[in-house]
């Protein structure tokens, strides 16, 4: 079932993913793992559709959702190693029509660490084509955010892409795909693309099983119902993010159905927050880099120090969005979370970990202390309390292999 190459030393990581693969938990999947350096596992197998019809190859690239918030992040952090972009300024004084209606005072690291109140659209999301840009950047100038910026954490699924994209394009005057292409992906020969051509259409894999996004929250919706002083700290935030609905808000169910993930539409427009594709020998290698001193081939990423404070913790929940969980983000990076192995519904990131995951269960991080950089991929999403439960064991495999 599986092709591709993986040293010896991470074997685990073959007879995992070929259990996943065989066992038809996963339709199709791709690993890779980059450590000290070098690519030590690059496998892939299964198939593309869900009629089976045509098999994964090397070359074959996916969506892997909001994993692309940390390539976003990682552009980000270029602006600000250059000196271009301060995360203590207003966010007005880079994109003026922004400051209104009570955002005069979003700071930038309030949009990079999910803390502007701005995680949905007031008036529902534009009934635009995907590739629209300016219909849901100009929605997004005009409202009111839905909590005072920088008061609290309330993760932007879908708004970030705009917000993080626009703040980008006001600064450098490309898209951050454009920039990630330019700057980063035809440089270090790295294959991940946010908007894609034709001809990357053609090598897609499609998204199966997709559920509505509203559907992922936890059916524990009695626990409003129950009073505060029965309820510990973690369960009185969950109860309070559910009673705020922050979540339908932040995910806006009506656009994301299977078959919209899977158009032209979606697939060739720009949305940094979301809609990025590749394989994961181009995120494990790109992460890679990063993890190994931010250069290859005598092409600097950034300073070490940027990346260090970039992947520092500055805001740790609890998240009003995501059930009151206690998520800690840098900017734009998921950042040490999960470490119980058999819990699922949220992906491991070990201390030191820096990265993202993806709606549909695909990971991407890099890990500096163990000069790892790290990808799962796939097409399958899986029932929220699986999620994460391939790319957690194919983490944990890894770590027990370099430890």
């Amino acid at each position: 079932m599986l092709k591709g190459h993986c040293d010896e030393k991470f074997s685990e990581l073959r007879k995992i993913l070929d259990h996943q693969l065989n066992s038809n938990f996963e339709l199709g999947a791709s690993v890779a793992v980059e450590w000290k350096g070098k690519e030590v596992v690059n496998l892939y197998g299964g198939y593309k559709d869900e009629n089976k019809n045509s098999e994964w190859q090397e070359d074959t690239i996916v969506n892997v959702f909001s994993v692309t918030k940390a390539v976003s992040g990682i552009c980000i952090s270029r602006l600000i190693d250059a000196g271009l972009l301060d995360v203590n300024q207003n966010v007005g004084h880079y994109w003026p029509e922004y400051s209104c209606n009570g955002k005069e005072n979003t700071k930038v690291i309030d949009f990079l660490t999910h803390r502007a109140g701005m995680f949905g659209f007031e008036n529902d999301i534009p009934q635009a084509s995907w590739g629209d840009w300016d219909i849901y950047v100009k929605a997004l100038e005009k409202q009111k955010p839905f909590v005072t910026p920088g008061s609290s954490q309330g993760y932007h699924a879908v708004t970030f892409a705009w917000l993080v994209g626009e703040l980008f394009k006001k600064i450098d005057g490309r898209t951050i795909g454009k920039y990630f292409k330019d700057e980063i992906a035809n440089p270090l020969d790295i294959d991940f693309h946010i908007g894609l051509n034709n001809e990357q259409v053609k090598r897609c894999a499609s998204i199966t099983s997709f559920d509505r996004l509203d559907s992922i929250k936890p059916p524990i919706d009695f626990i409003k119902y129950i009073p505060n002083f029965l309820l510990n700290e973690d369960l009185v935030n969950l109860k309070k993010s559910l009673q705020s609905k922050h979540f339908l808000k932040a995910f806006m169910p009506e656009p994301f159905q299977e078959n919209d993930v899977n158009s032209n539409d979606f697939r060739m427009a720009e949305l940094p927050a979301g809609n990025g594709h590749g394989t994961a020998s181009g995120l494990a290698k790109l992460f890679g880099i990063l993890a190994t001193g931010c250069n290859r081939n005598n092409i600097n990423l950034m300073n070490e120090s940027t990346l260090d404070q970039a992947t520092k913790v500055h805001t740790s929940g609890p998240d009003t969005v995501l059930f009151g969980v206690k998520l800690k983000f840098g900017y734009c990076f998921m950042l040490d979370g999960n470490k119980k192995t058999n819990v699922h519904f949220a992906p491991i990131f070990y201390e030191g970990a820096f990265g993202h995951a993806g709606i549909g269960g695909s990971v991407a991080f890099g890990d500096k202390k163990n000069e790892l950089g790290y990808s799962f991929v796939c097409n399958k999403q899986q029932k929220s309390s699986s999620l994460y439960k391939t790319s957690n064991l194919l983490t944990e495999a890894l770590y027990k292999a370099i430890n």
